[in-house]
């Protein structure tokens, strides 16, 4: 039966996929893939050789029902973000979610993702934590980061480099100057980094460091 394979590629170190993503990646039919540039390094490091299309966050809104049905039909596809795991802050759910309407198979593969890592490495509780993607830039970002302080597990954040700086001054201004995190950046490449200290240490420490880079953010949960 013909189906859709969710399928994480390498956040960074080429070397960081799994033998079956690979073997899934020479089999379908199609990869969609969200930028086939990007991908395109992957396969030719791979030998692989299979048809890709474009579907990313500009299109997924028109495609996924055809996809869907062209998978129904009895084509086999992978989805593929530019690195880790497809819907995870990365395009992939509208499919998803359209190929369970259609009773459509989908299976997805294990492997690379840059929250876990982060919060392994970022020495605080990992029993309990939350993964909050992305904070809102404008409209709901107080909100969300007065919920967060209120947090009795671990938060994980994701954030762009030119954001970082005031992510951990809002953090601070609500949180305060002590509750402990950890930045951690480039994961998995040459120039990985993780910092850790409490929020006035690392806001201080990035107003003069300029960070690049894919970033995660750990926070330590409130304190009961």
């Amino acid at each position: 039966m013909s189906k859709l394979y969710l399928v994480p590629t390498p956040i960074g170190n080429l070397e960081d996929i799994t033998f079956r993503a690979v073997r899934i990646l020479k089999e379908v039919d199609v990869i969609l893939a969200e930028d086939i540039r990007n991908t395109k390094k992957l396969l030719n490091h791979y030998g692989i050789s299979t048809r890709m299309e474009s579907h990313h966050k500009f299109n997924e809104h028109r495609n996924v029902a055809e996809i869907a049905q062209r998978i129904k039909s009895g084509e086999n596809f992978a989805l593929v973000s530019d690195a880790g795991t497809p819907a995870i802050s990365d395009p992939g759910y509208l499919l998803i979610n359209e190929c369970m309407k259609k009773n459509v198979g989908v299976e997805c593969l294990p492997g690379a993702t840059a929250l876990i890592p982060a919060l392994v490495n970022s020495g605080l509780p990992g029993e309990r934590f939350c993964f909050e993607g992305f904070l809102p830039h404008k409209k709901g970002r107080k909100t969300r980061i007065f919920n967060l302080a209120q947090e009795q597990r671990t938060i994980i954040l994701y954030e762009s480099p030119h954001r970082l700086l005031k992510t951990l001054q809002d953090l601070q201004q609500v949180m305060g100057n002590e509750r402990v995190c950890s930045v951690s950046r480039e994961m998995t490449k040459v120039f990985e980094e993780t910092i850790r200290g409490n929020l006035s240490e690392l806001a201080g420490y990035f107003s003069t460091h300029v960070p690049r880079g894919e970033i995660v953010v750990v926070i330590a949960p409130k304190k009961e």
